[in-house]
């Protein structure tokens, strides 16, 4: 009895540990947190309580939905929906958990073939790139996927620089790898034997993994040179769609290109969302402008990112969202209160999955908000000929912990492609960050600003950005073969 509360103590703290990491931004924590969550997993349950507790810790910010009554949700309902939609999130996570844990019991080898500590590494090998294979997989999928990987950045960025080589799920895959170690270190040193090999080799390797992560960092080539212009526009969600707002967004926009102008900027960025439907007083652009907006489609609204050229009063191309925010801009057929979703706009319909633009100015990988967490997608855009990455969102109301769990994924995008990226927000984070991953220019949240940087280009590609998960995919079937032969032997 005492064991099993000793393993559900260490499946609440790891979790915990792990939640704190992704919304501070501390990674020793997560290596902590997952150094506890193997002793837990022995029990799938354990499991389920070290996910739920890292994604309840580290999505709080979905509180601060409540109240949602500006979208026409009633105060009585407003907090309990809100509760649920947390709560939901941290059941899923903690599920996913759940059968990674039952997984781990089905493959692990008999006792005698646990006793050698090659065998038991194998085993570790395996979990750890089913766990980032696992991440990456749902990186493409409906929800906002904040990962082990991204948990690296910004403290460790030469460890991330792997990415360019093996993604996100392959920095997840290290974690897991570094949290063994330390659980295998743990129990040395409770059975008091001897460590010392041990502790050498993985300090060896460690080191090994961050001096080819620092290599390949210093492989940021630099083609050509823009000067673009970013606007933060500091618009609260709450308060976009109030007549006053309406009423001087023209002259907003109008200030801000001017500015851009001013600053001999090629082109001017504005977040998602900025431009309404009706722009019959938005015209005559002084420069190259790119924005956030809506616009319909044979009687259906899209959420895009709108391309007006120096003059024009109509946008020259477009890329339309592709990944819509479930119960946010997208809902199934359910109760006509909330056909359109918990938000002002609601009711969007997503547009072609491709996120790569090609027009007048230099080609990109476009994402619109929480696409960003799709690495797949913007790595084949890169792999088509985009040669920076540019990321419109609006993260109000959300807190500022939402902001750094979006910049380290955006750093990790940078990486991975070793493209320069560009993130424009209504109140933040705004950003340049260099194809090394390093945060060159970041706006003060919660102000607006317009803010002249120099884009670097560059037609690199990376090993990720051409072959993705292959060595992930490799990695598992090699160690499933040796662990399914240790079993067959056992």
């Amino acid at each position: 009895m005492n064991n099993i509360y000793s393993l559900f103590i260490k499946a609440l703290a790891g979790g915990a540990l792990a939640g704190i990491s992704l919304s501070e931004g501390n990674y020793i924590f997560m290596l902590l947190g997952i150094s506890l969550l193997w002793p837990a997993s022995k029990n799938p349950w354990g499991g389920f309580c070290w996910g739920a507790m890292a994604i309840l810790w580290s999505h709080k910010w979905l509180l601060s939905l409540h109240p949602i009554s500006w979208v026409g949700i009633s105060t009585n309902l407003s907090l309990p929906i809100t509760i649920f939609i947390w709560l939901f999130c941290g059941v899923f996570g903690g599920g996913l958990v759940f059968i990674w844990s039952a997984l781990s019991g089905f493959l692990a080898p008999g006792r005698l073939q646990f006793s050698k500590l090659e065998n038991k590494f194998i085993y570790a090998v395996l979990l750890s790139t089913i766990w980032g294979l696992s991440e990456e997989l749902l990186s493409r999928g409906p929800l906002f996927w904040m990962g082990v990987g991204p948990s690296l950045l910004p403290q460790d960025r030469y460890l991330a620089g792997l990415a360019r080589w093996i993604g996100s799920g392959g920095l997840a895959s290290i974690h897991l790898l570094a949290g063994w170690w330390i659980w295998q270190l743990s129990i040395a040193f409770q059975t008091r034997k001897k460590a010392k090999k041990f502790i050498i080799l993985g300090v060896a390797y460690f080191s090994l993994a961050h001096l080819i992560g620092f290599i390949l960092l210093l492989d940021s080539p630099t083609d050509s040179l823009e000067k673009v212009a970013m606007w933060q526009t500091n618009i609260p969600i709450r308060q976009k769609f109030s007549q006053e707002e309406i009423n001087a967004l023209p002259s907003k926009v109008n200030r801000a290109l001017t500015e851009a102008f001013e600053m001999n900027a090629s082109f001017l960025i504005a977040p998602e969302g900025t431009l309404p439907l009706d722009r019959s007083k938005i015209r005559d652009f002084s420069i190259k402008f790119l924005s956030g907006g809506f616009r319909k489609i044979n009687g259906s609204l899209r959420s895009s990112l709108l391309v007006f050229n120096r003059g024009e009063e109509s946008f020259s191309v477009v890329l339309d969202k592709s990944r819509l925010v479930p119960l946010g801009e997208w809902i199934p057929a359910l109760p006509n209160f909330l056909k359109n979703g918990l938000s002002a706009v609601g009711g969007i319909e997503s547009g072609n999955p491709s996120r790569l633009l090609a027009w007048e100015g230099p080609s990109f990988a476009g994402a619109i908000c929480y696409e960003l967490s799709n690495g797949k997608a913007i790595a084949k855009a890169v792999n088509q000929g985009a040669k920076w990455i540019l990321v419109i969102a609006n993260l109000d109301p959300y807190p500022i912990s939402l902001q750094r769990q979006f910049l380290s994924i955006a750093q990790l995008r940078s990486i991975e492609t070793s493209k320069n990226l560009i993130s424009v927000s209504n109140t933040g984070p705004t950003s340049l960050i260099k194809s090394n991953g390093r945060i060159d220019t970041l706006l003060k949240p919660n102000k607006e600003l317009v803010q002249l940087v120099d884009l670097e280009l560059n037609g690199k590609k990376t090993l990720y950005t051409l072959i993705s998960d292959l060595p992930m995919i490799a990695v598992i079937l090699i160690s499933l073969i040796c662990v399914l032969r240790l079993r067959n032997y056992g």
